[in-house]
């Protein structure tokens, strides 16, 4: 069933061909995984989503969770999902050895992370949400809440969280009013409420654990006075399991994902909410930025595997549905012919597959740079942590913006059925639209984008990028089929580099406030060209391969990706010469129109 929601040859492609992930073990840490054991850890993530996560995937939307009498009910499918994650080692994948962790690297896990929520997000979420929980505690938290919580969360047996929304505050966490009060004994007294908490109460698991942030009391103001606290739903006192004083006031009715949990938690409302301290206090916000830069790669991993499985879902349907005939054909007599000839229905496919693959394919690169800046040392480490600060918020944005116009092209492909619960892609559309906002909104990434990655270590991020583009525009110049597409992306990126550097007079001279007021718009544009490098070098591998394919599938495989190529090239490049031009206006309409224009 694989086919049915993912491509395991590309996740391979992008692995071996593009990346050659198993020279990660030329570092110690990653030794063990040549290439045969990263194979055998794709087989094996198939394996778990064929068997336990796409089955479930559109009943987990049909029987959704519900609350009643104090709890969330979930599908029972999802506490077998969840044990078979851990079960296979994922959910403590990344982890040390001595941690019973297998020091995977990242751009392997985050190849099956593809795979599991490519074939059921609404289930695999939750131990991926642990995991990133887990991995705080244990780079920050001390020794002894390491030994009381990780454990129970790598078997599967313990949700973790991420609980940081109040309803007051919204996306600024400097104005949180959860508090702390020292106990004396070892742990705080918690009070307060958290919104929209994903995974934040369920009966797949037995007890919940909260990475939560909140103010010690006296604590400063804004953001230097958060603190971080392990707040779960049950304490362990005297070898079992008791109330912590955490209520869940009820979830959220969501347009989609209705099988992942959004809770609205209560703490402290009987004043025996205990929490326990992560790190020093007043760093908690500085803490959190691990989990949440994480996040932030999963939330584009979430969306480019649910616009994959949209994609599969409509390419599957496009070559099974026939109507009409070519244009000219008059011939009634004629059988109709499958959908996928007409030549706007294969436009909508391109589409598709350049978003999906041009999304995993920047995706992968990012979990390389991360396992690099982990276990180099040097200048190579700075290099790869600059380049992944820079495109995290393209890697987070990109997958979730255009998978969702993505999975909207699939319905399109379907028409009327594809609107329909018939078919799986109307799901997938309610699906896919909250990875827009979750992690911080669109805008908040173009801001940061423009506002704080661009210009962080005096550009030197952005000239790195730029720098890895001109030596590959270079290679692919040499290259007569290639030459003219490396022709348009460097004037692209010339374009790019240029505007960027009139945005940085106009902060000079105008301040903050026009400088990010269309940073939403350079965030698409920098997103268009940065998926565009992607698939330059996606097509440079590809034209090196395609005269050694052995048979047609391998043929037709690299035929495909040099077709998307030029599909992208000439159809989504072309875009940011009219997103440069809204960038360079001098009329600034946003800034210009007052509250009372809009009526």
């Amino acid at each position: 069933m694989a086919h049915d929601y993912i491509s395991m040859r590309n996740l391979r492609f992008t692995l071996h061909e593009m990346l050659d992930a198993e020279n990660l073990n030329r570092f110690e840490y990653f030794q063990d995984y040549d290439k045969a054991s990263m194979d055998m850890a794709l087989s094996a993530a198939e394996q778990i989503g064929d068997t336990y996560l796409f089955p479930i995937f559109r009943e987990m939307d049909k029987n959704k969770a519900y609350y009643k009498d104090g709890e969330v009910q979930v599908h029972p499918g999802l506490k077998k999902a969840i044990l078979a994650l851990a079960e296979g080692g994922w959910i403590g994948a990344p982890d040390d050895y001595e941690m019973e962790g297998q020091q995977m690297p990242y751009t392997l896990l985050n190849a099956g992370v593809l795979t599991f929520y490519a074939a059921n997000a609404n289930a695999a979420a939750y131990a991926f949400l642990t995991q990133g929980a887990a991995r705080l505690i244990r780079a920050f938290g001390s020794e002894a809440l390491n030994q009381a919580f990780i454990p129970q969360m790598y078997s599967g047996a313990w949700q973790g969280t991420m609980a940081l929304t109040e309803p007051q505050a919204g996306s600024s966490l400097s104005d949180i009013t959860s508090s702390a009060t020292p106990s004396g004994n070892g742990h705080y007294k918690i009070k307060g409420q958290k919104i929209y908490i994903s995974g934040g109460d369920h009966t797949g698991v037995d007890n919940v654990v909260h990475l939560m942030l909140a103010r010690i009391d006296g604590a400063p103001q804004g953001t230097k006075g958060i603190s971080l606290f392990v707040v779960p739903k049950k304490r362990m006192e005297e070898g079992a399991l008791v109330s912590n004083d955490v209520t869940t006031a009820g979830i959220y009715g969501k347009m989609g994902q209705k099988g992942y949990v959004a809770a609205h938690l209560m703490m402290g409302e009987k004043e025996d909410c205990h929490g326990y301290l992560v790190g020093q206090p007043h760093k908690g916000l500085r803490y959190m930025f691990q989990m949440m830069n994480e996040a932030r790669i999963g939330t584009g991993i979430l969306s480019a595997g649910t616009a994959s499985a949209a994609y599969y879902a409509s390419l599957k349907y496009a070559n099974e549905r026939p109507q009409g005939r070519h244009p000219g054909n008059k011939d009634l007599t004629q059988a109709p012919v499958l959908i996928i000839e007409h030549a706007d229905v294969r436009r909508m496919l391109l589409y598709q597959k350049a978003v999906v693959e041009g999304s995993i394919s920047l995706l992968l690169y990012c979990s390389y740079l991360a396992d690099v800046e982990q276990a180099a040392e040097g200048k190579e480490k700075e290099d790869a942590h600059l380049l992944l600060e820079l495109l995290t918020p393209i890697a987070k944005s990109y997958p979730a913006e255009w998978g969702t116009q993505s999975v909207s092209m699939a319905m399109q492909v379907l028409g009327g059925a594809g609107y329909t619960d018939d078919f799986p892609v109307e799901q997938y559309y309610r699906d896919i639209r909250v990875n827009a906002i979750y992690e911080g909104t669109t805008t908040i990434h173009g801001m940061d984008l423009l506002g704080r990655k661009v210009t962080m270590a005096e550009g030197k991020a952005m000239t790195l990028m730029m720098t890895k583009l001109k030596a590959l525009l270079e290679e692919a110049g040499q290259i007569p089929e290639l030459a003219p597409f490396a022709a348009k992306l460097g004037k692209a990126a010339q374009a790019l580099h240029k505007t960027t550097m009139e945005l940085i007079q106009i902060a000079m001279k105008e301040g903050a406030k026009a400088f990010l007021a269309d940073a939403t718009i350079y965030l698409e544009c920098f997103s268009i060209i940065t998926i565009a490098w992607q698939w330059m070098e996606q097509a440079l591998v590809a034209h090196k391969a395609l005269p050694n394919a052995e048979g047609d599938s391998e043929r037709h495989f690299y035929e495909g990706k040099i077709q998307t190529f030029k599909y992208y090239f000439e159809y989504e490049l072309p875009k940011t010469r009219g997103l440069i031009a809204v960038l360079a206006t001098k009329e600034q309409v946003t800034l210009s129109t007052q509250p009372e224009h809009l009526v």
